[in-house]
């Protein structure tokens, strides 16, 4: 049914679901899996070529993290609801598979061979625990604990400036608000020429989270420009097609012209492209739901794999290394393609699991814990305020 929040503010308060998009994070992570599964069971160099480029799933899960919690987005919500709501979606899950992946990645006696595994060290796995290793540029402590739990402190930090991002946002009119993602997508492209420029400066040495945030940023204007009516008219297959015309570009680049002036600029400006690209994505294919227009989108067992997807991204790493750790690195082929389909089964199984049964009625049983504190808090602060009556005949000062 097509939506039109700028014509019922009463709706805007109350923004609904887009299935779509949540069909869209299964393929992002699914990404991010192909990418990893490459240090177990690679296949041929030019399908190896394009599955390296999976990580930008994470690129795509920050815009759209962006994207979500402002469109989303209900006034009057206290800050102490939103994080404690955050900490509810995000840390159960991170918890549990964090316990799950320390035996696979970490020994008191690590085998050299196994290069992957690394000692015990209580202070760096510390800052896992409290999603701090991600401020960290060095490999053991940034991919420390479950080493795809790098991006939780990213999007820590995401969270702890929303409330204070949307406060600055909302007041911006639609043409304020794409206005505002222009100069992000600007401020984007920017950073990758400095970097170019001088790959060694204070900027390409940032902390990851500060470094990232304008992906996050970027999927707040759009969304904001979204709440208030604007819609892209793009079908989505477009920004698709754009994203793999700029992936097959840096593959063949750095296959045909490597070390060439000509791919450090590819290869620079790659980052840019994406996360602009994912934006234009994201929105063009919430417009098409709002619409009414995407029902193959949001096919249920596609929505359902996106629900998973969280899960499925903190559970793959420990899967694959675990099949690593058992046969070992397997020759590249196309027989690896078997490994792909068991090792996908395994983790989408785990992640439903942990989905279903830890992720989903923890984070519901810790919400509902919030309002019963903040309702007690209330009634306590009332009765504080509300004024003594004396019995009759009592005598009062």
């Amino acid at each position: 049914m097509p939506v039109d929040l700028a014509a019922n503010p009463r709706e805007a308060a109350h923004a609904p679901r887009l299935d779509a998009i949540t069909g869209l994070r299964w393929w992002a992570a699914f990404a991010v899996f192909g990418f990893h599964m490459l240090v177990f069971a690679p296949l041929v160099p030019a399908v190896d070529s394009v599955l390296r480029l999976g990580d930008y799933g994470v690129a795509f899960f920050f815009v759209l993290s962006g994207f979500v919690l402002t469109w989303s987005l209900k006034p009057g919500t206290l800050k102490s609801t939103f994080y404690w709501r955050r900490f509810a979606r995000i840390y159960p899950l991170h918890f549990v598979t964090l316990l799950l992946a320390i035996p696979v990645f970490y020994s008191f006696t690590p085998d050299p061979a196994d290069w992957w595994v690394k000692p015990v060290n209580i202070g760096i796995l510390a800052l896992s625990f409290v999603l701090l290793q991600g401020w960290s540029r060095d490999p053991v402590i940034l991919f420390s604990g479950n080493p795809a739990a790098w991006t939780l402190t990213v999007e820590a930090f995401f969270y702890a400036l929303h409330p204070f991002l949307a406060k600055a946002l909302t007041p911006l009119s639609r043409r304020g608000a794409l206005i505002a993602a222009g100069v992000v997508a600007l401020v984007t492209i920017g950073i990758r020429i400095d970097i170019l420029l001088d790959p060694s400066g204070w900027v390409a040495w940032l902390p990851l989270p500060i470094l990232r945030v304008n992906e996050f940023i970027l999927g707040m204007c759009l969304a904001w420009a979204c709440r208030q009516g604007w819609r892209l008219r793009l079908h989505p297959l477009v920004p698709t097609l754009a994203i793999a015309a700029v992936c097959a570009t840096f593959v063949l680049t750095e296959h045909y012209m490597p070390g060439t002036r000509l791919f450090a600029i590819v290869a620079t400006g790659l980052p840019a492209a994406m996360t602009i690209l994912f934006g234009v994505l994201i929105v063009s294919t919430s417009t098409r739901e709002m619409a009414g227009s995407a029902r193959w989108m949001r096919w249920r067992p596609l929505v359902a794999l996106g629900e998973w997807s969280f899960a499925f991204y903190l559970i793959h790493a420990t899967v694959i290394y675990t099949a690593l750790t058992i046969f070992g690195l397997q020759p590249a082929g196309w027989q690896n393609l078997g490994w792909f389909a068991v090792l996908a089964v395994i983790a989408i199984a785990m992640a439903a699991a942990l989905h279903l049964w830890l992720e989903r009625p923890v984070e519901s049983r810790l919400r509902v814990r919030e309002v019963e504190w903040r309702r007690r808090r209330e009634a306590k602060r009332v009765a504080a305020a509300a004024p003594v009556v004396s019995a009759p005949g009592e005598a009062t000062l």
